[in-house]
């Protein structure tokens, strides 16, 4: 049994997923894409850009800020990382040796950016409304820097230890030098955008700063001269970082993100950009888990040099000037971003996710965290320190991976409780699957226990109970031999069968009488498709045409749409009977089309409904077909014409005729009628009443006929099934 098809004269066939087959064979569902795998959960699971799952690098929690949201990071020369978080001000920092505490506690909301000084000071900015402290690494905190700005977005040092700041909402950067007791500001540029989100130092003491809503990446002198690096067609620069070959990679937030980001508030405050900012932590990726069908149309790959609609992008500023599309994604929001040899790591709010990307576009899931967002990234050596929102959290990861990591592929709706058939995957290494089945289109209580662990990569019997849905869960694990074997898995199948559901008829519609339906020519299917037992719809649009519609005096055409559940092919039959009796009699099976013209000269005038018989026999055994019918509304079938009397003879006064008819019909009712002199064109005559919509109705004709001679009046009736009944009467003046 395959993919859901609706019947209704215009069929294209669909493919669930990526899976196809034959109504009564076993639906095989596999899982090996990087696009698929993606949609799953990964714990201690790296994802490569082919789809390759591999254990991930060793992540350890080394500190809970047990604040909502983390802002900013920064690391010093002792290995200090310092955490700015929201939304109580709080400053805490975490030693070499893992140990945290609170370090300083500003009496604004929220710490929005962090810089150390070359003396091991560090600079702490506060929003709303706020500040930049200056705080001794003995905690002790003076106010360096009281702009009148609203918002203080982003910090750095300079090659001459003086302090750039970065505010909104009038997009100004200053520069703070110490002088003696008290420190000394200035203007260094109005860079006529809103906010001054992110700044950098490059290798060689360039200070970069990146705006909103501009979307400008700005290499600025000392003396405030500013050269525009990058205009991005994005709309935020969220974050710097400077690679050691003096390039710079700029993470860029579209509208749809950097809207999120400055629309909603977490707190009270919802006029302040920095309470605003919380919003950052809880943006989400689009759900890709929700399509279950697809048309089996080739949709064209996505470059990373597409931005429209992009959410958030990397762009990579090379030290002659050039730029290059690193990364892009219409679903996925990043937050952070950090220069590595040969590429970045880049943390979004992607279920915490750690995309490692490389120069030339080469992305994998590094890593996925137990947060909703990675907000910042730092390093040193060869540790890298991610900062987590919802929860406020530092994790430390560098290159050893986990011993064990599992991932726990997306849900798969069967569509109606299906037998399991066998699991099996291909890979290397230490590799165990397990797999749960439940009714609802979500884990939970409900849903049965995780099986016993499958280890025959060839095929497994599944043992999870019947149900409708169905997930599995791959455990990797380090060989323990004396040479370690990492291992990796390149792709999981899973077969089932799903449970027969009859076919149901949704809906009967009569033609008006008259109507015939003929069936168009078909697009012919190469025979060697279904003798290699292939799907037909694998080679494109499979379409069944629309009838050609064509007149046939009495005839009464039906056309119904149905639907199998299980996709099965259909076949029907039309049955009829006599509105006062009770038995259905036959008039045609096996029929392919959802369409049937009734003769209706073969029936007698009267009323009748129609019963359509839908079965599954074609690709079911007989013992488990089976059908579905609907009846039709009731249907009058009349080939009797109306019968046109004239009444009385003809009278005439000088160009004066008058004629008299009654038209009557025994079945139905008189719809219309139609006067011609002389052979002259057919003209709509009023019977004496106004309306025709009677089975008798007297129709007195009044005409103009001048001209000595015989004269000729022809007069038709139509009734309500088209039958037509006419009278020709002559006269002499």
């Amino acid at each position: 049994m395959q993919k859901n098809k609706l019947l209704i004269g215009l069929v294209v066939a669909i493919v669930l997923g990526a899976v196809s087959a034959f109504a009564g064979e076993p639906i095989v569902w596999s899982i090996g894409s990087r696009a698929d795998l993606l949609k799953g959960e990964a714990h201690g699971i790296s994802i490569s850009d082919t789809g390759v799952v591999t254990l991930a690098p060793r992540a350890v929690e080394i500190f809970n800020t047990e604040q909502a949201y983390v802002w900013w990071t920064a690391i010093d020369a002792a290995g200090n990382v310092y955490l700015g978080t929201g939304h109580d001000g709080k400053l805490f920092r975490v030693g070499a040796d893992g140990k945290g505490a609170l370090f300083f506690k500003a009496s604004e909301l929220d710490v929005t950016a962090l810089a150390i000084a070359k003396d091991g000071a560090v600079f702490a900015a506060t929003s709303p409304d706020g500040k930049v402290y200056r705080v001794t690494p003995d905690g002790k905190a003076d106010v360096y820097f009281d702009p009148s700005d609203k918002y203080i977005w982003s910090l750095a040092i300079l090659n001459d230890g003086s302090l750039a700041v970065g505010t909104g909402d009038n997009g100004k950067l200053y520069r703070v030098r110490a002088a003696g007791a008290k420190p000394e500001s200035s203007l260094l540029i109005d860079t006529n955008q809103t906010h001054v989100m992110s700044l950098a130092v490059t290798a060689r003491g360039d200070l970069i700063a990146g705006t909103d809503p501009g979307g400008v990446v700005l290499r600025i002198s000392p003396e405030g001269k500013a050269f525009a690096l990058y205009d991005a067609s994005l709309r935020e620069i969220h974050a710097l970082a400077p690679a050691p070959d003096g390039s710079i990679y700029a993470l860029a937030l579209g509208d749809a993100a950097a809207t999120a980001k400055t629309g909603t508030t977490a707190t009270a405050t919802t006029t302040d950009a920095a309470a605003a900012a919380a919003a950052t932590a809880v943006v989400t990726a689009t759900d890709e888990t929700t399509s279950a069908q697809a048309a089996l149309v080739t949709t064209p790959a996505r470059s990373r040099n597409d931005l429209s609609n992009a959410r958030s992008a990397v762009f990579h500023i090379l030290s002659d000037g050039s730029t290059d599309i690193l990364w892009s994604s219409t679903s996925v929001t990043g937050f952070s971003v950090l220069a590595t040899p040969g590429g970045v790591l880049i943390g979004t709010s992607d279920k915490g996710r750690v995309y490692s990307v490389t120069d030339n576009g080469r992305d994998t899931l590094l890593l996925q965290s137990s947060e909703g967002q990675i907000s910042s990234l730092v390093t040193r050596g060869t540790d890298v320190f991610a900062a987590s929102s919802n929860q406020g959290k530092l994790i430390r990861f560098g290159a050893a991976t986990v011993n064990e990591g599992s991932y726990e592929s997306p849900v798969r709706d069967a569509r109606v409780v299906s037998s399991w058939g066998k699991i099996w995957w291909r890979g290397t290494g230490p590799i165990e699957l397990q797999t749960r089945s439940g009714n609802s289109d979500r884990p939970d209580k409900t849903w049965s226990d995780w099986s016993a662990r499958y280890t025959d990569s060839s095929g497994s019997q599944i043992e999870s109970p019947k149900a409708r849905f169905i997930q599995w869960r791959a455990v990797l694990r380090s060989s323990t031999a004396s040479i370690r074997v990492e291992p990796k898995l390149d792709d999981v199948s899973l077969a089932y069968l799903p449970r027969n559901v009859a076919p149901e008829v949704l809906a009967i519609n009569v033609l008006p009488s008259g109507v015939a339906l003929q069936p168009q020519i078909q697009i012919q299917i190469d025979p060697n498709i279904e003798a290699a037992g292939l799907d037909a719809s694998l080679f494109g649009l499979v379409v069944q045409a629309p009838p050609r519609r064509l007149y046939q005096r009495g005839a009464r055409s039906l056309q119904w749409q149905a639907e199998d559940r299980n996709g099965d092919t259909l076949e029907y039959a039309v049955y009829y009977r006599p509105l006062n009796e009770t038995n259905f009699r036959l008039l045609k099976d096996h029929i392919r089309e959802v369409f049937y013209t009734v003769d209706g000269a073969s029936l007698a005038d009267g009323r009748y409904v129609f019963r359509v018989v839908a079965s599954d026999v074609l690709d079911n055994p007989a013992a488990v077909a089976l059908s579905g019918d609907r009846i039709s509304e009731p249907v009058d079938i009349d080939n009797t014409p109306p019968v046109v009397r004239s009444v009385g003879q003809v009278q005439i006064t000088g160009d004066h005729v008058r004629a008299v008819f009654d038209v009557e019909d025994t079945t139905g009712r008189v719809k219309r009628a139609d006067v011609s002199v002389d052979g002259s064109a057919w003209r709509e005559v009023f019977p004496d009443d106004g309306i025709a919509d009677s089975a008798k109705e007297r129709y007195s004709l009044d005409l103009n006929i001048s001209g000595a001679g015989e004269h000729t009046i022809s007069l038709r009736a139509f009734d309500n099934s088209n039958n037509v009944g006419n009278i020709s009467v002559t006269f002499r003046r």
